[in-house]
């Protein structure tokens, strides 16, 4: 399968053998269960807890955040392992390293590079291939004189007219783009379906560019939070002590954590907090937000934030939490507020980002909150009257959800534009939907939208793009899409000292 993990183990021969609890050793390839049957797997770490020893092991073809530490019991010691090849001397590897040849390359030889300029890279959970979260995205349009560059003529493709795609006419997107178109006149096939793609993030590698993050070991086995069992994805720097215990205790209020189920349980007969500590700024029949400020309340985003890092593989803070906003997402019953996800905010931005980092809790993904919050940060930079972007990288998942939210709400105005025969620029785009006109634009390429034609700039709607939205209406009279309401937002766009936008005692 495309966009799969690259198999554990090395592929050069190994030795085989039977091994034992105290035999087993780091890179050893040994069969274990998971999800009902054995799988290869390689030992990359092991540790004693309170329950015994326990191996961290990657599952072949299996995405690193589905790593976990496994007891004894579920590793299949009938069958043989294979281990670890040993380690050459410094003096064979010297040996055995290949000699690099020298090569030179003279000026005339080397391609001049197209004119770029940055592009951020769509983010919103779509139907698309994979993409990176930043890149260039080539200037292949040819300047024409006169020509005004920001008017969009808005067309729908029709079954039997195709866009006459030129050598210099095709305004190259992403990596993704480019892929996508195999030849000269040919348009690029329609996207992946959602579920492929959440196949391949299930199985391929994450987007992610902070790799050192990725190559570190879990360090949180199992975790309880009110009434759910969190398994961690990636390493959160809790205390050490903690990598010993089966499982950890986080009380869903006020967000301590805890190692032992009676200091735990004391905690909770005594913690009287039941929502975050912040101003309500928003509250309908089915969510309410909290807004936090990170000078004031120190200790619950810095519990927040190692919360978070659990399951967002890019984030790389969570200590100095003064110069930010956190917008807390929460359900009400009888008990509470509980917790479902939040963004994090800089107080002043010098990039214009609405968000800087953005959760939805496991146990409450692809279910629309996401949507919610994404559609919240929005509402927020219109009433601050700015355009807002995301900060990036973004995880693979916040990616998804972006691309979906851009590309939902760009086809609705797109469509809206189309039927009073407008025209519409990027500007126009963006200024309607609080979005950066780079985010615009870059979400057009990457869905193939934005062409040049016959001497104008046009935006094409593809029509299966048109009938995926026709069916995602029909879909909501039945089941209606939760949305955030703006006439309930209780807010007014604060105003900090130099001191409080910064990080001090």
């Amino acid at each position: 399968m495309a966009g799969q993990e690259p198999a554990v183990g090395s592929p050069a021969p190994k030795q085989k053998g039977k091994a034992t609890i105290d035999t087993l050793k780091i890179g050893c390839l040994a069969m274990v269960m998971k999800e009902g049957r054995t799988r290869r797997a390689e030992v990359l770490s092991i540790k004693e807890t309170k329950s015994g020893r326990q191996f961290y092991c990657n599952f072949d073809n299996f995405n690193k955040r589905l790593d976990e530490w496994v007891p004894a019991a579920r590793i299949d010691f009938e069958q043989e392992v294979e281990w670890p090849n040993p380690e050459l001397p410094k003096e064979a590897k010297k040996a055995a390293a290949p000699v690099a040849k020298k090569t030179t390359v003279t000026k005339k030889s080397q391609k001049r590079p197209a004119a770029t300029r940055e592009a951020s890279i769509i983010s919103a959970e779509s139907e698309t291939p994979k993409w990176s979260d930043s890149m260039e995205s080539q200037k292949a349009t040819p300047d024409v004189e006169g020509e005004d560059k920001t008017a969009l003529k808005l067309e729908l493709e029709r079954d039997a007219a195709t866009p006459n795609y030129e050598d210099d006419d095709a305004m190259d997107g992403d990596e993704t783009a480019i892929k996508a178109i195999k030849a000269k006149k040919e348009l690029p096939d329609p996207p992946q379906s959602r579920a492929e793609e959440i196949e391949k993030l299930r199985v391929g590698g994450s987007m992610t560019q902070n790799q050192a993050d990725i190559s570190r070991i879990r360090n949180i086995s199992k975790v309880q939070f009110g009434n759910y069992t969190l398994y961690p994805w990636y390493f959160s720097p809790y205390p050490e002590s903690f990598t010993q215990e089966d499982l950890m205790y986080i009380c869903e209020f006020c967000l301590c954590y805890y190692g032992d189920l009676k200091a735990f349980t004391r905690h909770r007969h005594k913690c009287a907090m039941q929502h975050p500590p912040g101003n309500e700024i928003y509250r309908d029949d089915y969510v309410s937000f909290f807004e936090i400020d990170g000078r004031r309340q120190r200790t619950w985003c810095r519990n927040l934030c190692l919360l978070s890092r659990m399951f967002l593989d890019h984030k790389s803070t969570y200590h100095d939490v003064d110069p930010f906003l956190f917008y807390v997402m929460t359900t009400r019953d009888e008990k509470g507020c509980h917790l479902v996800g939040y963004f994090s905010k800089e107080k002043e931005s010098a990039d214009g980002f609405n968000v800087a980092c953005i959760l939805t809790l496991p146990q409450f993904q692809r279910k629309g909150y996401g949507r919610l919050l994404i559609q919240f940060s929005y509402e927020l930079s219109k009433i601050e009257g700015k355009l807002g972007s995301p900060e990036k990288p973004l995880s693979d998942l916040g990616l998804l959800s972006y691309r979906q939210y851009w590309t939902e709400n760009l086809i609705e105005i797109l469509l809206d534009f189309n039927e009073r025969e407008d025209k519409v620029s990027i500007e126009a785009l963006a200024a309607h939907l609080a979005m950066t006109p780079h985010d615009v634009e870059s979400t057009l390429q990457a869905l193939q939208m934005q062409i040049y034609h016959k001497g104008e700039h046009k935006i094409v709607l593809p029509m299966h793009l048109i009938k995926r939205h026709e069916m995602l209406k029909e879909k909501q009279k039945t089941k209606p899409k939760r949305v955030i309401d703006p006439a309930r937002i209780q807010w007014k766009p604060p105003t900090f000292t130099a001191a409080q936008r910064t990080w001090g005692w």
